[in-house]
Protein backbone atom coordinates (compact mmCIF):
# COMPACT_ATOMS: atom_id res chain seq x y z
CA UNK A 1 0.00 0.00 0.00
CA UNK A 2 1.14 3.14 -1.00
CA UNK A 3 1.75 6.21 1.58
CA UNK A 4 -1.00 8.27 -0.36
CA UNK A 5 -3.27 4.98 -0.38
CA UNK A 6 -2.57 4.96 3.78
CA UNK A 7 -3.56 8.76 4.01
CA UNK A 8 -6.87 8.43 2.00
CA UNK A 9 -8.05 5.29 3.54
CA UNK A 10 -6.77 6.89 7.10
CA UNK A 11 -8.94 10.53 5.87
CA UNK A 12 -11.99 7.45 5.27
CA UNK A 13 -11.79 6.11 8.48
CA UNK A 14 -12.03 9.42 10.13
CA UNK A 15 -14.87 10.96 8.31
CA UNK A 16 -17.08 8.10 9.06
CA UNK A 17 -16.31 7.09 12.69
CA UNK A 18 -19.43 9.58 13.88
CA UNK A 19 -21.55 7.12 11.41
CA UNK A 20 -20.85 3.40 13.22
CA UNK A 21 -18.39 2.58 10.13
CA UNK A 22 -17.32 -0.97 10.83
CA UNK A 23 -14.34 -2.47 9.39
CA UNK A 24 -12.27 -6.00 9.39
CA UNK A 25 -9.43 -6.33 11.68
CA UNK A 26 -8.32 -10.31 11.88
CA UNK A 27 -10.88 -11.11 9.80
CA UNK A 28 -13.39 -9.47 12.52
CA UNK A 29 -16.15 -6.75 12.03
CA UNK A 30 -15.93 -4.33 14.59
CA UNK A 31 -17.77 -1.46 15.38
CA UNK A 32 -14.53 1.33 15.97
CA UNK A 33 -15.38 4.70 18.07
CA UNK A 34 -11.79 6.21 18.10
CA UNK A 35 -8.34 5.76 16.09
CA UNK A 36 -5.44 6.84 16.43
CA UNK A 37 -2.98 6.94 13.71
CA UNK A 38 0.91 7.40 14.52
CA UNK A 39 3.81 6.63 11.59
CA UNK A 40 1.09 4.27 10.02
CA UNK A 41 0.37 2.37 12.30
CA UNK A 42 -3.43 2.55 13.37
CA UNK A 43 -4.30 2.55 17.01
CA UNK A 44 -8.29 1.05 17.26
CA UNK A 45 -10.26 1.20 20.70
CA UNK A 46 -13.30 -0.27 20.93
CA UNK A 47 -14.65 -0.35 24.45
CA UNK A 48 -11.99 -1.04 27.38
CA UNK A 49 -10.28 -2.86 24.20
CA UNK A 50 -7.25 -1.54 22.06
CA UNK A 51 -5.64 -3.03 19.11
CA UNK A 52 -2.73 -1.28 17.37
CA UNK A 53 -2.38 -2.36 13.22
CA UNK A 54 -0.90 -0.75 10.63
CA UNK A 55 -3.46 0.97 8.61
CA UNK A 56 -2.68 -1.32 5.25
CA UNK A 57 -4.31 -4.35 7.63
CA UNK A 58 -7.45 -2.42 8.09
CA UNK A 59 -10.58 -2.31 5.68
CA UNK A 60 -13.75 -0.55 5.68
CA UNK A 61 -17.27 -2.12 4.89
CA UNK A 62 -18.61 0.02 2.37
CA UNK A 63 -21.73 -0.10 0.46
CA UNK A 64 -20.95 0.19 -3.54
CA UNK A 65 -22.87 2.83 -4.93
CA UNK A 66 -24.79 0.33 -6.75
CA UNK A 67 -26.40 -0.68 -3.93
CA UNK A 68 -28.35 2.50 -3.31
CA UNK A 69 -32.26 1.39 -3.06
CA UNK A 70 -34.84 3.47 -4.79
CA UNK A 71 -36.09 5.16 -1.52
CA UNK A 72 -32.23 6.23 -0.78
CA UNK A 73 -32.14 7.62 -4.44
CA UNK A 74 -35.22 9.41 -4.20
CA UNK A 75 -33.96 10.95 -0.64
CA UNK A 76 -30.59 12.14 -1.21
CA UNK A 77 -32.21 13.73 -5.10
CA UNK A 78 -34.91 15.35 -3.02
CA UNK A 79 -31.91 17.14 -0.69
CA UNK A 80 -29.10 17.75 -2.78
CA UNK A 81 -30.25 17.41 -6.74
CA UNK A 82 -30.99 20.27 -9.15
CA UNK A 83 -29.60 22.88 -6.14
CA UNK A 84 -27.24 25.51 -6.72
CA UNK A 85 -23.77 24.75 -5.90
CA UNK A 86 -22.80 25.70 -2.08
CA UNK A 87 -20.39 24.37 0.64
CA UNK A 88 -23.63 23.18 2.56
CA UNK A 89 -24.88 20.93 -0.15
CA UNK A 90 -21.28 19.96 -1.07
CA UNK A 91 -20.74 18.99 2.91
CA UNK A 92 -24.72 17.56 2.99
CA UNK A 93 -24.39 15.36 0.45
CA UNK A 94 -20.86 14.14 1.59
CA UNK A 95 -22.19 13.44 5.08
CA UNK A 96 -25.16 11.78 3.75
CA UNK A 97 -22.91 9.25 1.71
CA UNK A 98 -21.07 8.51 4.93
CA UNK A 99 -24.06 8.40 6.70
CA UNK A 100 -25.14 5.81 4.55
CA UNK A 101 -21.78 4.19 4.18
CA UNK A 102 -20.97 4.67 0.45
CA UNK A 103 -18.19 4.13 -1.13
CA UNK A 104 -18.31 7.51 -3.64
CA UNK A 105 -14.38 7.33 -3.62
CA UNK A 106 -13.98 3.82 -4.99
CA UNK A 107 -12.00 2.16 -2.40
CA UNK A 108 -13.35 -1.31 -3.01
CA UNK A 109 -12.04 -1.52 -6.37
CA UNK A 110 -9.01 0.16 -5.44
CA UNK A 111 -8.59 -3.02 -2.61
CA UNK A 112 -8.52 -0.37 0.31
CA UNK A 113 -11.86 -1.08 1.67
CA UNK A 114 -14.12 -4.42 1.35
CA UNK A 115 -18.41 -4.88 0.30
CA UNK A 116 -20.46 -4.45 3.03
CA UNK A 117 -22.82 -7.88 3.60
CA UNK A 118 -26.56 -6.96 2.91
CA UNK A 119 -27.95 -5.75 5.92
CA UNK A 120 -24.46 -5.17 7.72
CA UNK A 121 -25.58 -1.37 8.41
CA UNK A 122 -29.32 -1.59 8.40
CA UNK A 123 -30.22 2.14 7.15
CA UNK A 124 -33.47 3.08 7.18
Amino acid sequence: MTQEEKHLLFKELCTRLPYGVRVCVDESGLFIPTLTYIEGTIICHFKECAWTRYIDTIKPYLRPMSSMTEEEKKDYNSKFEGRDFSWEIYYGSTDWLNEHHFDYRGLIPMGLALPAPEGMYNIK
